[in-house]
Formats: structure tokens, C-alpha cells, sequence
């Protein structure tokens, strides 16, 4: 059995754009629909093909693994006369790993389940209250997920640990990159405002997930969103954890409170996209603060339409990234596929240039190059994770229920597992591959 990663409890999954695609547009099947009501049958179905030729786990040589899951369920709404319209859904994961595992050590390639996905129930509020705009209260609880601003705080509860770190006991049952679970397993979610001016939510929030500690918490946000674009406040409170899964750090989540500012939008600026968040964290241990900052540009009258896009990121030593996530595409927020998935540093003790480029040469199709520089905040007792990483991508929708997406990585540290680093065999390039195919319906 491998070894489990360094740390496995700060390690991440990066869920690959290709399932974000895949899930935005699937094409849900209509099993009924009238002017009041409507159900619709849900299905999508990711796999991936992977390969590294380094490992980060402490074992020799490289991984050839497999993942894949399929989620399958149920969705409708009804209208309450007048009322507002009830809504809800109901879906199934079934996932699976083969082959090696993953070169963290996360996965061991003998994973398999089947388990609830989204279970959920909600309510919106139409035009009954028009002082807060069109479905200005929404109220919904259950087993869903839950996004605050662009997810540098929460995003989902995506950590999907296989069969390696703790003799199984994290284990989520497969598919550990394409994170085939998303969902948070118990939630009570209120919005008001919709979408424009000031609008703001209240969470609250228990995971399920034994890698997170069962982390339960309260959130809220307030927003102002006009045309040039969107400045928000961010609040997170710890409420508890569960002792029998919490490390020593995570306990510190226990009456931890988060405060964050952010913005993004185009500052009225054609072409043009900007984006930050400044957050802290008050805990027992001592404050702690992550930061970014982001602007792009998009090319319009070039042709296939390139966009470019810097941005930089710190996080203090021991900052806990919480519940971050895929949330805007490959690199946010766990930032390299090599460095993101297996290697690190995991959203902690680091900071990060990025620069990215895309470009659109057909309406189906999208490359993209993304280049990384880790730099180790603070060496002295820690992992020396600098690193380069350069992963270049393309982004094939062949038709409406088959999306395609190559990736190659090649990832570059500093050190190796004799002189400080993690990667196994020197410190040489490690060429990382992966082809994913989704089929939504």
C-alpha cells in the first residue's frame, strides 16, 4: 500500500472543466412539462484516462490510473398559483477508480460506490416581493451545494480521498481528480435581493466529509452588483468539528471567524475582466490571510478572440483553505494540475503567479495554456514547494452530449523527496497526461 501524501488533509482535487461544462450544459430529458410544472430525468457521465511519470507519495516510479462516475436523478418545479414555485431534486453518484491511483497517494485504484448526491428542496419567491426583484427570496435546504462569491472560501465540499491516506478511513469511493461528489450533506440556504443591486445571502452548512472534519459552519454575504460589475463582503463562522477526524489545525475551525472583501467585473471597461478577495481568518492559533489579484484582457477583434490573464496569490503559512474549489475553470482555485491535485502546495503556505492564456479558434472549441510559479512562504519546517508548472489544454464539444478535453502537464521542483521537496526520482520534469470525456443528457 502507498503511502499517504504529505498532507492529505490540506490536498485537493481539482474537478476538471470538462465536468463544470458538462454539467452547465447538459441537456436534461423532459419526462413532463405543462405551464406550471415540470420534471426532468438528469444524467451525466464523466471518465478519464490519466498518467504521471513522477509520484509524490514517497513510492518509485510513475501511476497509470482511471476515474469515472455517473450521476443520475430527477429534477422539477412546480408553480404555487401566484405563490412563488417549489423546486427540488434528487440524484445518485456512482464512481469508481482503476489502474495505479493517483500519484499522491490519495487513491489506490480499488475504489468503488454508489451514494446520495443532491437531495434537496427549495422555494422561490417570483413576483410576490417586487422591492427585491424577480425570485428576490429564495429559500432552499437539504444535501446541495453551496457557492459563496467565486468560491476562494466555499465552494463545495469537493474533496473526494480515496483508499490511500488513513488505511481507507477518508475514503469517498472513487474518482478522485474528476471529484465525483460535490454536494454538502446537510444545508439551510436563504437569498434575498436576486441578482442586481443589493442583494446577499445566509447559510448554514454541515459536511459529511471526513477529510473536512465534518466541518459545520454559518456564512453570510452582501453584495452590490451594477454594470461595471459586482463588490462583495463575505463572513464565515466556525461551529464545530468532529473530533474523531480533526487534525490538530482543523480544530482551529471551531469558533474560527472569516471576513473577506472582493470585487470582479470590468470596471466599465471593454474586453476587460478584474477580479480580487482579501480574506483573514481569526482563530486561536493567530490571524491568518489570503489574498489575490487578477485582471485579463480579451483580445475581440483578433482572431479566435485571445484572452489573456494575470494574476497573483498568496496564502499565509498556515491559512485554511476551507472549502475552495473548481470555480471559474482550470486553476481556480487549486492552481496547477500536477501542483493542485498531487504535489502541492495546497491553497497554504504559498504564493503563486499564474499567468493564462485561451483562444476560441471554433465555437466548439477552446486551448488554453496556464503557467504557474510556486514559491514557499515559509521553508523552516515545511515542505519546499517551489515549483514551475505549465499545462496547455484543449476544449472539444464535439456535439451537445459529448465534450473532450486533452491536457498535458509539465511540472518542474525545485527539490526532490532527499532535499526537501516531495517529488520521487529527482527533481527533474514530470509530464503529466490526461484525456477526459463527458457525455451529459
Amino acid at each position: 500500500m502507498r503511502n499517504p501524501s504529505h498532507h492529505p488533509v490540506f490536498g485537493s482535487t481539482l474537478v476538471c472543466t470538462l465536468v463544470l461544462c458538462a454539467i452547465n450544459q447538459a441537456q436534461a430529458y423532459e419526462l413532463y412539462s405543462d405551464q406550471s410544472r415540470h420534471l426532468n430525468a438528469d444524467m451525466t457521465a464523466v471518465f478519464g484516462q490519466f498518467n504521471s511519470r513522477k509520484n509524490y507519495d514517497g513510492t518509485p516510479g510513475g501511476s497509470t490510473w482511471r476515474e469515472g462516475f455517473i450521476k443520475y436523478g430527477l429534477s422539477g418545479d412546480q408553480s404555487l398559483a401566484g405563490n412563488g414555485t417549489a423546486y427540488g431534486a434528487f440524484a445518485l453518484v456512482s464512481s469508481a477508480t482503476w489502474g495505479d491511483g493517483d500519484p499522491g497517494g490519495n487513491s489506490l485504484g480499488t475504489e468503488r460506490t454508489t451514494k446520495i448526491e443532491d437531495a434537496y428542496l427549495g422555494w422561490r419567491s417570483g413576483d410576490l416581493f417586487p422591492a427585491l426583484g424577480k425570485d428576490g427570496v429564495d429559500i432552499s435546504g437539504g444535501r446541495q451545494v453551496v457557492k459563496l462569491g467565486r468560491g476562494f472560501l466555499i465552494n463545495d465540499d469537493g474533496l473526494n480521498l480515496g483508499k490511500g491516506p488513513a488505511d481507507g478511513k477518508m475514503n469517498r469511493g472513487g474518482a478522485y481528480y474528476l471529484a465525483a461528489r460535490h454536494a454538502f450533506d446537510q444545508t439551510a440556504l436563504l437569498r434575498l435581493g436576486g441578482q442586481d443591486g443589493l442583494h446577499g445571502s445566509l447559510v448554514w452548512l454541515k459536511s459529511d466529509n471526513r477529510v473536512q472534519a465534518e466541518t459545520e459552519l454559518a456564512a453570510g454575504t452582501l453584495d452590490y452588483t451594477t454594470q461595471p460589475g459586482t463588490i462583495g463582503l463575505t463572513w464565515v463562522h466556525g461551529i464545530d468539528v468532529s473530533d474523531q477526524w480533526a487534525s490538530d489545525f482543523q480544530r482551529q475551525r471551531k469558533g474560527m471567524n472569516v471576513y473577506s472583501v472582493r470585487g470582479e467585473g470590468d470596471a466599465g471597461i471593454k474586453n476587460v475582466s478584474l477580479a480580487f478577495e482579501y480574506a483573514w481568518q481569526d482563530k486561536d492559533a493567530g490571524p491568518e490571510k489570503a489574498w489575490y489579484g487578477e485582471a485579463g484582457y480579451t483580445f475581440a477583434d483578433t482572431a479566435w478572440a485571445p484572452k489573456v490573464t494575470y494574476r497573483y496569490t498568496r496564502y499565509s503559512q498556515k491559512w485554511d483553505p476551507l472549502f475552495t474549489g473548481l470555480s471559474m475553470g482550470y486553476g481556480t482555485w487549486f492552481q496547477g494540475e500536477v501542483a493542485g491535485n498531487y504535489a502541492g502546495p495546497f491553497n497554504s503556505n504559498t504564493s503563486i503567479q499564474h499567468v493564462g492564456l485561451k483562444a476560441t479558434p471554433l465555437e466548439n472549441l477552446t486551448l488554453g495554456a496556464l503557467y504557474f510559479d510556486f514559491d514557499t512562504v515559509r521553508k523552516s519546517n515545511a515542505l519546499n514547494l517551489n515549483a514551475r508548472e505549465l499545462d496547455i489544454y484543449a476544449e472539444w464539444a464535439v456535439n451537445p452530449h459529448l465534450i473532450i478535453t486533452p491536457l498535458i502537464g509539465l511540472y518542474k521542483p525545485d527539490q526532490d523527496s532527499t532535499t526537501g521537496g516531495n517529488q520521487v526520482g529527482g527533481n527533474g520534469t514530470n509530464v503529466y497526461s490526461q484525456l477526459s470525456v463527458a457525455v451529459p443528457f
